[in-house]
């Protein structure tokens, strides 16, 4: 197992897991339960579970009305994106 392998299967768990959070803070907020702050969803997003956060906003219909998830999360996943072709680009190709 390589570097690309763990950062896969890191990227792909924290994107589940902002996923799920998502999906059980809207659960909690219907039946009026305590919920997750909002500070712990947007740091989901920012250590690299931007995409499964933004997926859990719209599966979910969770913080659309907060500019903060509305276009905060976009922007994340934006800048996370453009790190990672950065990143991609800097490595010298092989072979």
């Amino acid at each position: 197992m390589d570097l690309s392998d763990l950062i896969l299967y890191y990227l792909s768990g924290i994107n589940i897991l902002a996923f799920l959070v998502f999906g059980l803070d809207k659960r909690k907020a219907r039946k009026d339960r305590w919920r997750v702050p909002e500070a712990t969803l947007l740091l989901l997003a920012v250590i690299g579970g931007s995409a499964g956060a933004l997926l859990g906003m719209v599966v979910f219909r969770h913080k659309t009305r907060h500019n903060k998830f509305r276009i905060g999360l976009p922007l994340i996943l934006l800048a996370q994106l453009a790190v990672a072709v950065l990143l991609i680009r800097s490595v010298p190709a092989v072979g």
